[in-house]
């Protein structure tokens, strides 16, 4: 798990961050901006089911265009469906998160 460290003296109010001149150090995963923002684990997880559905939609749709266009259309479909291991992995890690936060 990638861990963004941010010391400065500014305010994020996204990330709660209000300043780190005392010393202190404030610790930033993807997954706690996130949820900040208010984004759920849930949420993320769904998303991915649904790029999994966008990227045959695109793909079938590339299959009915001239022959010209259909390289591009096809490598959109294939970009699209990388996107959901990316969210489902997202969501996995923010659905533990908030699990230990309850506990």
């Amino acid at each position: 798990m990638a861990v963004l460290e941010i010391r400065t003296a500014w305010t994020y109010p996204l990330c709660g961050i209000t300043s780190a001149g005392s010393g202190e150090r404030t610790v930033m995963t993807v997954g706690r901006v996130l949820h900040r923002a208010g984004l759920r684990g849930a949420q993320l997880q769904w998303f991915s089911l649904g790029s999994v559905g966008f990227s045959i939609a695109l793909w079938l749709r590339a299959k009915t265009v001239d022959q010209d266009e259909r390289g591009n259309a096809e490598r959109r479909a294939v970009f699209v469906g990388l996107w959901p291991s990316m969210f489902w992995l997202i969501g996995d890690s923010m659905r533990r998160e908030e699990k230990g936060r309850r506990s």
